[in-house]
């Protein structure tokens, strides 16, 4: 008997705007990175007053994902996207009036509510392409769709190297807090002009999209007989340890991603590599991503998702050690490859940890798991804790023989090997 279409005819287009969404918000969190320095130097903000473009981005996401999914609940997928599609447009477009007051905290507040609309959408986007078709296909469709995502982050990067950074005036002076008070503020005007036309430009875009999913026929997926109470989901989705186990191994996940992305400069500086240079690191790392991806969503069609999941993460547990006790740069590389491994992680655990719930559990289960992108938050903030340990600089202490940038990394080995342990746990346990 043969397997059944990945996506059907009859929802191709559906299927077609909906993915279209993931590129959208990975160029989003691409693009939202480096503002964080852009924002420390035009601002003139410490360290720790500039990270709250991160707590805003993070915390966006963290306290809408559990509110959207009860308002996709109570209507549907199309009315969920379109609510996303809106405040990601909403506080795209802020950014126009933030850039003329010049104010820091209008920046996060425009940021904050941008990430309500992208909790919205991943809320609401993952599980409606998981109904899209059968179940059996449910998670080789959603890493079909999540293959564009890495797109989004490749072009993200691109804009903010190419039309950002580097036409920060602020970023070409040495003493830029030196200037005169009327130069200064000639340069920080033209400056966050720079950071807010990506953003405003986006919001357009995302306008765009908007009207095009409003105006067209979407399938919704119902659900037959009464919706269980609340209570009773979360009881429900407590009892269910591949699910419980599932939003563990995306915290890990997640927190694991944004650490071997976000140190790639500070491991880069390490070996006397300029930031410019470590960019392009980061471009590799982010097109390997795409690649793995597309490898990855090709392989599922011949093997488990949780046998799968368990390779790539032993393969990146050990690319993870390679980061640790290779100094140089083919320790570079080492966590450049980290990148191919970690593409096939968030579709596949989200869509394992979902299948085989009701439609009901599965809205509210996928807000669990968009929750899980806290880790990005934490997780960090504990590594660049590890390599302040010796001081302001990234090499100025050995651990275990190496610099503490270098050991620091042992943090997303032990993720991945939690992750490879769910793989092994699920494709013994459940998906025999």
């Amino acid at each position: 008997m043969s397997k059944p279409a990945i996506v059907s005819k009859k929802v191709l287009l559906p299927f077609i705007l909906i993915t279209s969404l993931f590129a959208l918000w990975g160029f989003a969190n691409a693009v939202t990175d480096p503002m964080v320095q852009a924002f420390k130097k035009v601002l003139e903000l410490s360290n720790s007053q500039a990270a709250w473009v991160q707590m805003a981005f993070y915390g966006g996401y963290f306290c809408m994902a559990l509110p959207a999914a009860l308002f996709v609940r109570k209507y549907s997928y199309k009315t969920g996207v379109l609510i996303g599609l809106a405040l990601f447009a909403g506080g795209a477009l802020l950014f126009y009036p933030a850039a003329i007051t010049q104010q820091f905290w209008f920046f996060c507040l425009a940021l904050y509510i941008l990430t309500f609309g992208l909790a919205f959408l991943e809320t609401t986007a993952n599980p409606y392409v998981l109904a899209m078709g059968a179940p059996e296909t449910a998670t080789l469709r959603l890493n079909l769709a999540q293959a564009f995502n890495p797109v989004g982050l490749l072009l993200g990067l691109l804009v903010a190297q190419q039309f950002v950074l580097k036409k920060l005036q602020s970023d070409d002076i040495e003493n830029f807090s030196a200037l005169a008070a009327t130069k200064k503020a000639l340069i920080r005007t033209s400056d966050l002009m720079v950071i807010r036309d990506p953003y405003v430009i986006l919001g357009l875009v995302i306008l765009g999209v908007f009207i095009f999913i409003l105006v067209s026929k979407m399938p919704q997926a119902q659900e037959e007989g009464a919706i269980p109470s609340l209570s009773t989901t979360f009881k429900d989705l407590g009892k269910n340890h591949k699910y419980v186990l599932g939003v563990i191994a995306q915290i890990m996940y997640v927190g694991a991603q944004i650490m071997c992305w976000t140190y790639i400069y500070q491991y880069a500086e390490a070996i006397g590599m300029s930031g410019e240079d470590a960019a392009n690191y980061q471009f590799a790392a982010f097109f390997l991503f795409m690649i793995g991806r597309v490898i990855g969503t090709y392989l599922l069609r011949f093997l488990s998702s949780g046998k799968l999941l368990m390779y790539f993460s032993i393969l990146a547990a050990f690319f993870a050690l390679g980061t640790v006790f290779i100094e140089g740069v083919y320790g570079l590389y080492s966590l450049v490859a980290i990148s191919f491994c970690m593409s096939l992680m968030f579709p596949t655990i989200y869509g394992i940890a979902l299948h085989g719930l009701a439609e009901e559990e599965s809205k509210i289960g996928a807000a669990g798991l968009v929750m899980a992108i806290v880790g990005g938050a934490l997780m960090p903030k504990l590594q660049g804790m590890i390599i302040d340990l010796g001081g302001n600089n990234v090499n100025d202490l050995k651990i275990a023989g190496v610099t503490e940038v270098n050991f620091s990394f042992i943090l997303p080995f032990f993720c991945f090997l939690f992750i490879a342990f769910y793989g092994r746990l699920v494709y013994r346990k459940y998906m025999k």
